[in-house]
């Protein structure tokens, strides 16, 4: 108990001076923080940069001014050195906390000047898509360096450090093929970066879904699907299968609607009836609309109306729109003209009165 209390004692004036030092730096930070923020526009640069990271960087602050007091006291107080490694390890965590939202803040910088602007939205989601991929590896990389780093203040570590060194060509075998799917995905997350086949917010076809790119992460892609189900993708899927972008170069599109009709139905009165319908919606962007015959059989013809929109829901809205008008013209003015089945009723021939019962003769029936 004495031994104790002597050592309690011996920690007494470096403990207050600790918590003063720190309960300083606090007020003097929050202060400054406060200035600072009243000062600049919630927008600036720099502001973005100080509002991402002010948490890990008065954390940082704090450590340094505590490893700084722990350091000036007397060397011979009983456990400084375990407190020692404490703050320095709690400081080298707090350094990779600041980073990686200084990583962060880098892009929302970038994304923040490039906006989504009228005429300019395809470099700007660009700009995205590659910042967004960027950031992620730095943060990964700075999590493993500053993981690293912590880890290495310990001597069992440093030891086992220098063991591994030594046979580095055999662990980087096996870490290579454990690690293997990871690394596929963020290789692929950098190849994707560069080459930008899809982009976020861009409209794709996977797997038969129709879906928007809505996250793009280091190893995987979120997609919102039509219905509001969310599709994950591994990067690697994007690089080794097919898949459509509906919007790689604009988001225009063309939709088509068929329809078929008996061969006693006019063309001009379908045309004439599709312009109607297409003038009397917002969904048609005034840039294509046209009526062909594109196929036919022994029964009907198939016409097609084909029309453009200014992005694939626009495209989804206006085809439903002009095939339910279409259908109720028809029904409603042309019904003779629905597709039909023909056939020819023959009459009794001399087979028939020889035990083959046949028709009276009708003539052509519909």
């Amino acid at each position: 108990m004495d031994t104790l209390s002597g050592d309690l004692m011996d920690w007494l004036t470096p403990t207050l001076l600790a918590f003063a030092a720190v309960a300083v730096t606090v007020l003097v930070y929050h202060i400054l923080l406060r200035i600072v923020r009243r000062l600049t526009r919630s927008k600036a640069i720099g502001r973005m940069f100080l509002d991402s990271a002010a948490k890990p960087l008065g954390v940082s602050l704090c450590l340094m001014v505590l490893h700084g007091v722990l350091r000036a006291v007397p060397q011979d107080l009983p456990m400084l050195g375990l407190f020692l490694h404490i703050a320095t390890l709690l400081l080298i965590l707090s350094l990779t906390w600041a980073a990686v939202r200084c990583t962060a803040a880098i892009g929302d910088v970038i994304v923040t000047l490039n906006p989504v602007q009228e005429g300019e939205w395809r470099r700007a989601r660009k700009v995205e898509t590659q910042t967004r991929f960027l950031v992620r590896g730095l943060n990964v990389l700075i999590v493993i360096i500053g993981l690293g780093s912590a880890l290495m203040t310990f001597n069992s570590v440093q030891q086992l450090g220098t063991s591994l060194l030594a046979s580095a060509g055999i662990g980087g075998i096996i870490l290579g093929f454990a690690a293997r799917p990871v690394l596929g995905n963020l290789l692929a997350g950098m190849q994707i970066a560069l080459t930008q086949p899809f982009r976020i917010d861009d409209v794709l076809n996977v797997q038969g879904e129709w879906c928007w790119v809505e996250e793009v992460t280091a190893t995987y892609v979120v997609l919102r699907v039509w219905d509001l189900r969310r599709l994950v993708m591994p990067l690697q899927w994007f690089i080794e299968n097919p898949f459509q972008n509906w919007s790689r170069n604009n988001a225009d599109m063309l939709g088509t609607v068929f329809l078929w009709v008996d061969y006693a139905m006019p063309i001009e009165p379908l045309r004439d009836e599709f312009s109607r319908l297409l003038r009397t919606t917002e969904l048609w962007d005034g840039q294509l609309e046209r009526v062909q015959v594109t196929d036919s059989d022994e029964r009907a013809m198939q016409v097609r109306f084909l029309m453009s929109a200014q992005d694939s829901s626009r495209s989804w809205d206006l085809r439903c729109l002009i095939r339910e008008g279409m259908v109720t013209f028809v029904q409603r003015y042309h019904a003779d003209c629905l597709p039909r089945l023909r056939a020819q009723v023959v009459g009794r021939t001399e087979d028939d009165a020889n035990g083959f019962p046949g028709a009276n003769k009708k003539g052509l029936t519909e």
